[in-house]
């Protein structure tokens, strides 16, 4: 498969690449965008046992020398602890601002490379090497960094534009299923507002077209923040950020439960927002564009099912009847019900409170 270069007009503007065997290439692309120079790969350590050192050696063989700094995976590693023990490593490495970094990993290690890149000697380059498919749909591109406070998710943080973002295909082989869903929702997030095009391409063989998937996706994310990146004006704010906030109130309350899932993406606070106004009969065939068009009357249905299908029955183990195309199905008591074998739409007489 060839690979799909998309260009964003952001910042100084940077190449975001889509294909096979991008990590084994990377030290030559490298090369070409920033020339080499000292590189630290910051990455954690699941990651690092996948896919550091063919990092490595690639940009080893290219020309840069390359140090390397790994943390423990996942979001408890996402604070200022974490970004303060990344800056000491760069000045014991004794980096220098014609050098830069490299963020191997997911969406947690994007934000702390990233954060790190722009504080270390008031800003250094870096590189977005995403290894999920959350991370190539969303973090990688557009500048937003940030680490978790006490206070709250993303409270500290910068935006700063990558020199350039590599989504090697090959690594998603090696997602579990769930973190694979979680990229393709937040994809569906994407489709609901950028168009038709992306959304009928998820209704298909998504498995079978991820970088057509991560290619629209970028594009629709690198004309939004072309308007302004640093910061995003507050107009387009809630495109970016649509269901956050359900979201991470939803997580809130799951941790609460003392149960160990990750409900924080943004898809799955899309679904409320659907089913919401679906519920109140505020959604029809036209009032929904760019997805909506005037024969599509089963737009809300269609949104509503997808996101159902990827997010809501994988996190709150949900038996949904029909798949995707059936969304609805216990209707306003929708988390309610850990399964359910009856169609009941919004108004069930079965499962009314």
């Amino acid at each position: 498969m060839d690979t799909l270069t998309i260009d964003i007009d952001a910042g100084t503007g940077y190449e975001v690449m889509v294909g096979p065997e991008l990590l084994q290439r990377c030290g030559d692309i490298a090369a070409r965008l920033v020339g080499p120079r000292r590189v630290a790969v910051i990455t954690d350590e699941t990651v690092e046992k996948l896919y550091l050192d063919p990092v490595v050696r690639s940009l080893t063989g290219a020309g840069f020398r390359v140090c390397t700094f790994s943390f423990p995976a996942g979001e408890g590693s996402k604070n200022i602890g974490t970004l303060s023990a990344i800056l000491e490593f760069l000045a014991e490495e004794g980096l220098t601002r014609s050098d830069c970094l490299a963020a191997l990993g997911g969406g947690v290690v994007g934000d702390l490379a990233g954060f790190a890149a722009g504080c270390y000697l008031r800003g250094i380059r870096y590189l977005q090497l995403p290894t999920t498919l959350l991370a190539a749909v969303d973090s990688s591109v557009g500048g937003k960094t940030a680490v978790n406070l006490r206070g709250g998710k993303n409270m500290a943080g910068l935006f700063l534009q990558p020199a350039a973002v590599l989504c090697d295909t090959g690594c998603l082989a090696t997602l579990p299923p769930p973190v694979l869903a979680d990229g393709l929702a937040e994809a569906i997030k994407t489709g609901i507002l950028s168009g038709e095009e992306l959304f009928s391409l998820l209704e298909g063989d998504a498995a079978g077209r991820l970088s057509e998937i991560i290619a629209l996706s970028v594009r629709f994310k690198g004309d939004i923040v072309k308007a302004d990146d640093a910061p995003i004006p507050r107009h387009v704010q809630p495109f970016i950020a649509a269901g956050q906030q359900n979201a991470h109130s939803s997580a809130v309350v799951v941790a609460e439960q003392g149960r160990d899932i990750r409900p924080d993406q943004a898809p799955g606070g899309v679904l409320p927002c659907v089913h919401i106004p679906m519920g109140l009969g505020h959604i029809g065939g036209h009032n929904l564009d760019p997805v909506a068009s005037e024969n599509d009357t089963g737009v809300g249905q269609r949104i509503a099912g997808k996101l159902a299908e990827l997010v809501v029955g994988k996190i709150f183990n949900l038996k949904l009847v029909g798949g995707a195309g059936q969304a609805g199905h216990c209707g306003r008591d929708f988390y309610r019900h850990r399964q359910c074998g009856h169609q009941c739409g919004f108004n069930c007489a079965k499962h009314s409170p």
